[in-house]
């Protein structure tokens, strides 16, 4: 079955927080392009650029004790050639706590579909 572009882009960014919620280390790098333009910002982190460091961030997370639920809301997806880009929010349950993470997951075409370029999440204050 062959997916509209807006599909497999939609089917990626899902396939990213799939790979975080389940602490899937392969997956996650399955998500990712592997190359210099590879950029992460995670929330209170500097920024990350590079596969090898987007990569070793990753590891570090998925491998560490903190354990996220996704529930992804106000979903908007952009497209322009070969990038694509998915901006909404991340609502993260972790026992107890929750909290809004304002995220941008940036995709390029790849000849295996689109993979994630950059993701860049930024704290939403609790109003």
């Amino acid at each position: 079955m062959v997916l509209s572009d807006l599909d497999g882009i939609l089917v990626a960014n899902a396939d990213f927080y799939d790979a975080h919620e389940r602490r899937d280390f392969d997956r996650m790098c399955a998500v990712w392009e592997h190359s210099d333009r590879a950029t992460c910002v995670h929330p209170g982190w500097p920024i990350l650029r590079g596969w090898d460091a987007v990569r070793d961030s990753w590891e570090r997370i998925l491998n560490g004790p903190g354990r996220n639920q996704f529930i992804t809301t106000n979903v908007s997806v952009e497209q322009h050639g070969e990038i694509a880009w998915v901006t909404l929010d991340e609502n993260l349950m972790q026992g107890a706590r929750t909290g809004t993470v304002a995220a941008t997951n940036m995709f390029g075409r790849s000849s295996t579909g689109w993979k994630l370029i950059l993701h860049h999440g930024s704290p939403v204050m609790a109003g």
